[in-house]
């Protein structure tokens, strides 16, 4: 008798090992993978805002710099001096003519 009790709780656990605990459904699988998806797409989208808010930075950066350069020029500015011809005097004469 203890000979058949021991064999049947062997079969019973064998029983139970081999049927296993059942793998994720499939609403479950479907699940992970959505947030898989949306934790892609969200990453995705935070690198891009990055990306956008660097290069708006760096166009800022470019356009303060070219106004400063600008500033600069305006304020080492010196003044063009007109070119003045020499003033004649009608009726004279010009040293070395007749």
């Amino acid at each position: 008798m203890k000979k058949l009790f021991a064999l049947l709780v062997v079969a019973g656990m064998v029983s139970f090992v081999a049927c296993g605990p059942k793998g994720p459904s499939k609403e479950e699988l479907e699940k992970k993978r959505q947030d898989s998806i949306r934790t892609a797409d969200s990453i995705a989208k935070v690198e891009a805002d990055a990306k956008a808010a660097q290069e708006l930075a760096a166009k800022e950066a470019e356009a303060k710099r070219i106004a400063d350069s600008i500033a600069d020029a305006e304020k080492n500015k010196k003044p063009i001096k007109k070119p003045t011809k020499p003033v004649v005097k009608p009726n004279t004469k010009v040293p070395g003519k007749g």
